[in-house]
C-alpha cells in the first residue's frame, strides 16, 4: 500500500494521519491470548453454531495481530454461506483482514466470495464492514475486471441505501472503502462514487478532521493510480469527477477542496513521466482551477460583510471551508501567488485559527452561569489541529505575500491591523471583567493571543521587507510604518519572549519615523487621557483646555478617584492598557526631536504625568524617560515656545515626582529627569531654582524623619543608600552640573541641610564632597567649591547637638552661614578658619 506503512488497514491510517486516535480506542479492548485465538478457529471448524458469534468476535478483537491464512479464508467463506446475517459483520472483517495482510491473495477465493455476496440483498448488514470488504476486493490487481465491476456495483448500492448519519458515524471505514474502490483499475462507477462522497456531508456537518481524512485519502488514491499506471482512471477521476461537481448543488465545498489538495499533493510528490506530461498538466490545471474558483467565491462572500463575517448566510459552512483552506494550503506548494488564496489564508488565520474577536463576543454575551461553555471551547481549540498548524499557515501566508498583487496585499494588511485593534479593545474589556473571577478562561484566551502576537510580528516583518524600499512612495511607506507601530502597541501585552523578528521589525519601523507628520500621527493614535482613565466600554468625557498646564493635569489625576467610585475601575490595574502605553512611552523618545511642542503638550504630557504615578517601576521610569527626552531636545536651537513649555512642565514634574517619592516614583527615573532639566534649561531659569528648592525641601523632610525615628540611621548610608541618602547624593551631583547662576543658591541650601545632620552623617557627606571636588576638572567652579567646602567643614565641626528645629531657627540669623551662601564673598568664613 503506497505510503501506508503504519498499518495495512487504510481506515486506521486515515484516522492516525488526521489525529483521530482510533488505535488508542482499539487498545482499550481486551486482546485475546494466542491460545484463545487457536481455540476460536478450532471451534469454528467444528461448526459450533451455538457459540459462533462469540468465537468470531474473539478473532475480530485480535485483528491488529491476527494472521488469516488461505485455508482459514476458505473456512470463512463456508461460514458465510451458512451463517445468519447477524454474523456478516465479523465475517466481513476477518475476510478483509486476510485480504489486506496477504501479500498475494487468491483471486479464486475472492471470486467465490463475490459470488456468494451477490446472492444477498446489499442492505444494512453490509454496512460498514461490507463496504470495506467490497472496496478491498476491487483494489486487488489480480482480480478480473468483471469481479471488480460487480464489487463496485454492490458497494455503490450499499452506500446509496445508507442514511447520512450512519455514513458520518462510520466515516473512516466508509472513506477507506471508497478509497480502495477509486484506486482500482476499472472506471465503472468512478464518477458516481466520487459524487456520492462529495454529498455525504450536509449543512453544518463536518470538521477539519473530516477534511484531512479526505485530503489524505485522495493523496493515497492518486499516488496509487500513478504508481500502478492507471492513467485513464486518473483522468476520469479528476477531470470528469471534479469537472462536474459544480452542477451538483449538494456537494460539500470543503470536501471538494480537500480532495483537490490531496490530488495536487500526490502529483507533486510522485510526478509524471514525460509521456504523461500533457495529461498530468491537464489534471493539475483542472484541480487548481476548481479550487481557485471555490476560494474566490468564499473570499467574496466573507469580505462583503467584513473579515469576521457575523451576518452572512452560510457562515458555518464558510467557517469549515476556511479552516480546511488554511490546513490544505499549508500542505501543498501547487499555488503560486493566487490572490484569492492569499486573502483566504489571511481570513482563516484571523477568524478561525486565532478567533479572538469572536471568543470575546461570546464571553460578553454569555451569562455568568454559562462560563464553562467558553472555557471548554477554548481548551478544545488549543488542543485542536488548527491551532497546532498556526505556525505553518503563517509561514505560507508570508511566502504568498510576496507573490500576491498589491490590492490583495493591502486587503490582508488592513485586515491584520484591524484585527490587532479588535484584540486590544476586546482583551482589555475581558481582562477587566474576568480578572479574579474566571482566571482559567482568561489564561486560555491569553495563550491564544500570545500565539496571535507571533503571527502579527512575522507578517509585519514580511510587510516591512517588501514595502520599505524606494519602489514605494514616501507616503505609502509612512502609512505602513504607522500602522505597524499602532498594531504592535495593541498587541504589546502579549509579548513575553524576545523575538528576533520583533526586534528587526521595530528597528526598521522606528528608524523610519523621522518627520513631523509621521511623529504627530503616531502620537495622535495614542489613547486620550479620558480613555485611559475610563473603564472599557464606558464613555467618559471631560471638557478642558490646555491639558499641559499642571493644575489641569492635577485636576485630571484627582478625577481618577471619582472614576474608581463610579465604575469600580482603576486605570493603574489595567494591564492590557498599561502595556500599550508603555510601548508608546518607549517609542516616543526615539523621535521626539520631530514632535511639535503643541502635540507634546496636548497629547503626551497628560499621559506622561499620569503614568509617572503608576505603581509598576518600569512604567514609571519610562514616563520619566519621556520627560528627560523632551527636556534634552533642541539644545542648540531652542524655540521660545519650547523653552516656555519646558519651564511650565518642570513645576508640575517636581511636584508629582517628589510627592510619590520614595513610594511610587523610581529614583533613577526622577534623577534622569532632573539632570536633563538642569542641563538643558536656559541658565538662571526660575524652573531650575524651583527644582533645587523642591529637592532640598524633600531631602530635609526625609532626613528629619529618618534621624528622628532612628538615631543610628546614618549607618545604613554606608551600605545600600536609603531614599534620603539617594536624594542627597543627587543634590551633590547637581553641584557639578547646575549652571553658575543657580549654584550659589544650591550651595546655601545644601549647607543648611548638611549642618542639621548628625555628626556621623555629616562626615559621610563631607567625605563624598571632598572626593568629588578633588576629582573635578572644572577649573571655573572648583576654586569656589573648595572654599565653600572648607567653610562647611568648619561649621559642621562646631555644630552643637541641638534639635533640628532650634538649629534651623539659629541658622537663619547666623552671619557665617550667610557668607557660605555667597561663595564670592567668603572672606569672613576663611577668616574664621
Amino acid at each position: 500500500m503506497s505510503r501506508q506503512t503504519e498499518t495495512p488497514f487504510l481506515e486506521e491510517w486515515l484516522s492516525i494521519r488526521c489525529g483521530i486516535n482510533a488505535a488508542a480506542a482499539a487498545a482499550t479492548i481486551t486482546k485475546p491470548t494466542a491460545r484463545a485465538i487457536v481455540q476460536a478457529w478450532t471451534a469454528l471448524r467444528d461448526s459450533l453454531q451455538s457459540q459462533q458469534q462469540q468465537h468470531l468476535q474473539t478473532l475480530v478483537n485480535s485483528q491488529s495481530s491476527l494472521h488469516v491464512a488461505e485455508p482459514q479464508a476458505k473456512l470463512l467463506l463456508t461460514l458465510l454461506q451458512s451463517s445468519p446475517t447477524s454474523s456478516f459483520p465479523p465475517l466481513f472483517t476477518l475476510l478483509y483482514t486476510w485480504l489486506r495482510k496477504s501479500p498475494n491473495p487468491n483471486s479464486n477465493i475472492i471470486d467465490s466470495a463475490v459470488e456468494i455476496l451477490s446472492h444477498f440483498h446489499p442492505d444494512d448488514t453490509f454496512f460498514p464492514e461490507g463496504v470495506l470488504l467490497l472496496g478491498a476486493f476491487s483494489f486487488v490487481p489480480s482480480v478480473s475486471e468483471k469481479t471488480k465491476t460487480r464489487c463496485l456495483d454492490m458497494m455503490l448500492k450499499v452506500l446509496l441505501a445508507a442514511e447520512k448519519g450512519k455514513l458520518l458515524g462510520e466515516l473512516p471505514r466508509v472513506l477507506a472503502g471508497i478509497g480502495y474502490a477509486l484506486s482500482c483499475s476499472v472506471t465503472v462507477c468512478c464518477v458516481e462514487m466520487l459524487d456520492l462522497l462529495f454529498r455525504i456531508w450536509g449543512k453544518g456537518d463536518g470538521c477539519v478532521a473530516h477534511g484531512l481524512m479526505v485530503l489524505y485519502l485522495f493523496d493515497w488514491v492518486v499516488s496509487n493510480l500513478i504508481g500502478f499506471g492507471y492513467s485513464d482512471k486518473n483522468r476520469v477521476l479528476v477531470q470528469e469527477g471534479f469537472g462536474s461537481f459544480k452542477e451538483k448543488s449538494h456537494a460539500s465545498l470543503f470536501v471538494v477542496f480537500m480532495a483537490g489538495v490531496g490530488v495536487l499533493r500526490a502529483l507533486e510528490r510522485r510526478g509524471v513521466r514525460s509521456s504523461e506530461l500533457v495529461s498530468g498538466m491537464r489534471i493539475k490545471d483542472c484541480v487548481v482551477g476548481r479550487i481557485e474558483g471555490i476560494v474566490g467565491d468564499l473570499v467574496s462572500r466573507r469580505l462583503r460583510f467584513g473579515y469576521d463575517d457575523k451576518e452572512s448566510n452560510g457562515a458555518e459552512e464558510d467557517r469549515i471551508l476556511l479552516q480546511c483552506v488554511s490546513i490544505g494550503l499549508a500542505r501543498t506548494v501547487a499555488f503560486s501567488g493566487h490572490s484569492s488564496l492569499f486573502v483566504c489564508l489571511g481570513l482563516a488565520l484571523l477568524t478561525e485559527i486565532f478567533p479572538l474577536p469572536r471568543l470575546y463576543r461570546s464571553v460578553f454575551e454569555s451569562s455568568c452561569d454559562s462560563g464553562g461553555v467558553e472555557l471548554r471551547e477554548i481548551r478544545e481549540h488549543l488542543d485542536g489541529v488548527l491551532f497546532k498548524e498556526a505556525g505553518g499557515v503563517t509561514g505560507v501566508l508570508c511566502s504568498q505575500y510576496v507573490l500576491a498583487d498589491e490590492e490583495s496585499k493591502n486587503v490582508v494588511e488592513n485586515l491584520m491591523w484591524e484585527y490587532c485593534r479588535d484584540v486590544y479593545f476586546g482583551h482589555r474589556r475581558v481582562a477587566v471583567m474576568l480578572k479574579g473571577k474566571k482566571d482559567e478562561l482568561l489564561e486560555g484566551l491569553e495563550k491564544l493571543a500570545e500565539s496571535a502576537f507571533l503571527m502579527v510580528v512575522v507578517f509585519a516583518l514580511a510587510v516591512t521587507k517588501h514595502k520599505l524600499n524606494s519602489n514605494f512612495a514616501q507616503e505609502i511607506q509612512m502609512d505602513v510604518l504607522l500602522k505597524i507601530l499602532v498594531s504592535f502597541s495593541c498587541v504589546e501585552y502579549f509579548r513575553h519572549v524576545r523575538l528576533p523578528e520583533y526586534m528587526e521589525t521595530i528597528r526598521k519601523v522606528v528608524a523610519g519615523i523621522k518627520n513631523e507628520d509621521a511623529c504627530t500621527s503616531f502620537v495622535n493614535s495614542m489613547p486620550s487621557y479620558a480613555d485611559l482613565t475610563s473603564s472599557p466600554g464606558v464613555i467618559y468625557v471631560v471638557q478642558c483646555e490646555l491639558l499641559f498646564y499642571f493644575f489641569i493635569v492635577l485636576y485630571f489625576l484627582d478625577c481618577v478617584c471619582l472614576l474608581d467610585q463610579k465604575t469600580n475601575y482603576l486605570w493603574s490595574k489595567d494591564e492590557v492598557q498599561t502595556a500599550r502605553i508603555l510601548f508608546y512611552l518607549r517609542v516616543i523618545p526615539t523621535s521626539i526631536e520631530c514632535l511639535p511642542s503643541l502635540v507634546f503638550r496636548n497629547m503626551v504630557a497628560p499621559t506622561m504625568f499620569l503614568y509617572m504615578e503608576h505603581p509598576n517601576g518600569k512604567v514609571a521610569r519610562a514616563s520619566h524617560s519621556v520627560f528627560m527626552a523632551f527636556m534634552t531636545m533642541g539644545k542648540d536651537s531652542e524655540k521660545n515656545d519650547e523653552v516656555s513649555l519646558k519651564e511650565q512642565l518642570v513645576f508640575h514634574y517636581m511636584q508629582r515626582s517628589l510627592l510619590g517619592y520614595p513610594g511610587i516614583t523610581p529614583f533613577e527615573g526622577m534623577a534622569s529627569g532632573v539632570v536633563g532639566m538642569v542641563q538643558h534649561l536656559p541658565a538662571g531659569s526660575p524652573a531650575i531654582f524651583y527644582c533645587v528648592h523642591s529637592l532640598v525641601e524633600k531631602a530635609n523632610q526625609l532626613c528629619s524623619e529618618v534621624f528622628t525615628n532612628e538615631a543610628d540611621a546614618w549607618k545604613k548610608w554606608q551600605g545600600e543608600p536609603e531614599p534620603s541618602k539617594k536624594l542627597l547624593d543627587l543634590l551633590l551631583r547637581l553641584v557639578f552640573l547646575i549652571d553658575i547662576q543657580v549654584l550659589p543658591d544650591l550651595m546655601k541650601l545644601l549647607a543648611q541641610l548638611i549642618t542639621k545632620l548628625p555628626r556621623d552623617a555629616q562626615n559621610i557627606v563631607l567625605n563624598e564632597l571632598y572626593s568629588q571636588v578633588a576629582d573635578s576638572d572644572d577649573v571655573v567652579r572648583k576654586p569656589t567649591l573648595v572654599s565653600w567646602l572648607q567653610s562647611l567643614s568648619y561649621l559642621c565641626t562646631k555644630a552643637t547637638n541641638q534639635n533640628a528645629a532650634n538649629r534651623k531657627s539659629e541658622s537663619e540669623d547666623n552671619p557665617t552661614l550667610s557668607s557660605i551662601a555667597d561663595p564670592y564673598n567668603s572672606g569672613r568664613a576663611t577668616a574664621r578658619l
